[in-house]
């Protein structure tokens, strides 16, 4: 029987009809397996994987192939979005055993949930030096049951390898000097250096194809050019974000990213829209404007919000995970266009609307045309002797059409599961986009889906939460990350709406994860909590890859909520997180994105900005129309012993405003333009 039925993963229901006798990664499997001494297949993907749909389609629906597993295996199906700490353990393994990983990701293990063996995709025929999917079925069968000894033998040296992985870059000969000496200015500028070293300066980014965004290495170029006052990263920075937006990997009539493009240039994405790329991506572009106002910006900032809106918000509030890049059994099928297509829809204004997109009769891709700017709407007009207004209003008349006709076709599929992770991080940029715009709808979709957070999420003990919701039940304990992010977002919509209850709320999530997720040892956090118990073991990650890691993120957090709450064990945990990953982050700046911003942070200091009087709400949201990433904010009508920034403060009249660094104040001052004039001075 395929209990997969039972589940809610989009990822799972779709091998909930499969052949094979497929479990979740739940009790009940790991007891069969014990119960009848048989080795167990893990397979883990994800619902916009495009290998993990061909592989199900070549082996997990025939029903040969299923009838082997049923026969020598208990199968266990994961969605490695709701269950990513299993999917951390594996890929591990997979990448230890071969150099490199990847999904569908396909692990053996011993009835104790102990991998012998890991790998990826698997053709059902022998091709390219890959054995079949039955072959390997086949050898990790006899393995099990006439090598044993050796299987045993395998797992241990495995799991003892990924046991020992997390610390690798973890380096103990800075944990005592002190941190005046330990964070001087030097890092960030080294920071800086090594990641300049991986500029693509033709096409923008880092690296070459396949191109990903880079989102955590942008931003660090961004706020280390503010603060240090070196502009030179301001030039990587901004030609790069042009070049994301003008090119494929930009949905030019529906707005959001694509997770990745297949070339330099930008032109083909890999078609997957991800609900975490453009969370950061949005919140970057929200900076980005606020640092160096653009129409570009904002404009793309509004398009991507829109199609969230539009496509990825679930009727209670939340946020859908993933857009598929497959439709109709193609890759991209939904967002290409041949060119005749468009000259019918558009008929006279076809001409410039092609010339502008690069749409031509022989494509640009594979037959066909994927819409993108090859040039600047400055540079079009001036070769063509075009009016910019009169392009502007022709090309968006086109957009429209071309979009409406888009509408019509077979949709990508839709992953509709809702992260509390991913969720937090898109409201954490709803709120960078009121702060930057001053959108009403934006800072409404912020505080209601951190309140949806807090209502579906809350465990029933009301204190933990769980990782995933959909159609009204949530399960599965929530992560490091999940934790992290949400501490985050609830920052951050404080900072936009000056509601001290969301403060409280981050400061007990910090002292949760303190008390249920910290290896004091090491001062990080494992990935799970104390009481979770079916995973062979905790992790402590600390890569920042797609997404940043709940360590790095936490290093941010207890810093701001040291300062904003008053917490020096809050900002010496900070420092101490540090401590260990220094040197590695400042070596290897593109894998620890977001813990050189927090390196950053202890070498520039933060402000605390406090504001006092019946104008400080007002004022507070003004002020915050500025990028001043090195600051914290707190406003009240009045002083408030309850709260550090605001004690003892006199309102003074109208509103006093109050910048201070590292316990001192400068004189306080009674409007906006004043204060930023105090941080321009001292930045």
């Amino acid at each position: 029987m395929n209990r997969l039925r039972q589940e809610t993963s989009p990822y799972l229901l779709q091998h909930a009809n499969n052949p094979v006798h497929w479990y979740a990664w739940k009790p009940e499997a790991f007891e069969k397996a014990k119960a009848e001494n048989k080795p167990i297949l893990v397979s883990i993907g994800y619902s916009t994987c495009h290998w993990c749909h061909v592989m199900e389609r070549e082996s997990f629906e025939d029903d040969k192939v299923a009838a082997f597993m049923n026969e020598h295996f208990v199968n266990i199906k994961v969605d490695r979005e709701e269950r990513p700490d299993v999917d951390q353990i594996y890929m591990e393994v997979c990448q230890v055993i071969n150099g490199s990983g990847g999904w569908p990701l396909n692990c053996f293990l011993l009835p104790d949930r102990r991998a012998y063996f890991a790998g990826t995709y698997y053709p059902p025929r022998p091709m390219h030096n890959r054995p079949s999917w039955i072959q390997v079925l086949q050898y990790m069968k006899d393995a099990f049951h006439d090598r044993y000894e050796e299987a045993e033998k395998q797992a241990g040296r495995l799991m003892d390898s990924v046991a020992r992985s997390d610390t690798i870059f973890l380096k103990e000969d800075l944990l005592n000097v002190p941190s005046e000496e330990l964070f001087s200015t030097g890092g960030p500028k080294a920071i800086y250096e090594n990641l300049a070293q991986s500029f693509d300066r033709k096409h923008g980014g880092f690296g070459s194809a396949p191109k990903f965004p880079g989102t955590m290495g942008l931003r660090y170029l961004l706020e280390y050019a503010y603060l240090s006052g070196d502009e030179a990263p301001l030039q990587h920075f901004h030609f790069s974000l042009s070049q994301m937006i003008r090119g494929g990997i930009y949905d030019q009539l529906g707005g959001g990213f694509a997770r990745y493009a297949t070339d330099r240039k930008w032109l083909v994405p890999h078609f997957e829209k991800m609900l975490y790329d453009n969370a950061l991506l949005a919140g970057l572009l929200a900076d980005a404007h606020r640092h160096t106002p653009n129409p570009i910006y904002e404009t793309t900032l509004r398009e991507t919000l829109g199609w969230v809106k539009r496509e990825m918000t679930s009727p209670e509030g939340g946020f859908y995970a993933a857009l598929d890049a497959d439709s109709e059994g193609e890759e991209g099928r939904f967002y290409v266009w041949s060119y005749e297509e468009v000259q019918e829809l558009l008929g006279d204004d076809a001409e410039v609307f092609c010339s502008f997109y690069d749409i031509t009769p022989g494509g640009n891709w594979e037959g066909t045309n994927i819409l993108h700017r090859p040039v600047s709407n400055d540079d079009f007009c001036t070769a063509r002797g075009q009016d910019p207004q009169a392009l502007q209003a022709t090309l968006a008349a086109g957009r429209m059409k071309l979009f409406n006709a888009r509408e019509q076709r077979v949709r990508p599929g839709l992953d509709d599961k809702i992260l509390l992770g991913w969720n937090a991080m898109m409201t954490t940029a709803y709120a960078k986009a009121y702060a930057a715009i001053g959108e009403q709808d934006y800072l409404d979709t912020a505080v209601a889906n951190i309140q949806f957070l807090l209502d579906k999420f809350r465990q029933p003990d009301g204190v933990s939460f769980f990782h995933t919701y959909k159609e009204g039940m949530a399960q599965y304990d929530a992560f490091l990350d999940d934790y992290a992010l949400l501490i985050e977002a609830l920052i951050e919509v404080y900072q936009i709406n000056l509601d001290t209850a969301l403060l409280r709320q981050a400061g007990d999530l910090c002292r949760y994860l303190m008390d249920h997720f910290l290896d004091s040892g090491h001062n990080l956090f494992y990935f799970t909590g104390q009481s979770q118990e079916d995973i062979p073991l905790r992790r402590r990650e600390l890569y920042d890859s797609a997404t940043p890691s709940g360590n790095s993120t936490m290093a941010h957090n207890l810093h701001k909520l040291g300062l904003l709450l008053g917490k020096p064990v809050f900002s010496k945990l900070a420092v101490d997180m540090l401590r260990g990953v220094k040197t590695s982050v400042e070596q290897y700046p593109n894998s620890f994105g977001r813990w050189a911003n927090a390196l950053l942070y202890q070498s520039y200091p933060y402000y605390e900005i406090a504001l006092v009087g019946q104008q400080a709400a007002a004022k507070a949201i003004h002020l915050q129309q500025s990028f001043i990433p090195n600051a914290v904010v707190m406003a009240s009508a009045t002083a408030n012993e309850d709260w550090p920034l605001l004690a003892g403060r006199d309102t003074g009249g109208d509103t006093n405003i109050y910048v201070c660094q590292e316990y001192a104040c400068k004189r306080p001052v009674d409007t906006v333009a004043a204060a930023l004039e105090l941080l321009n001075n001292n930045g």
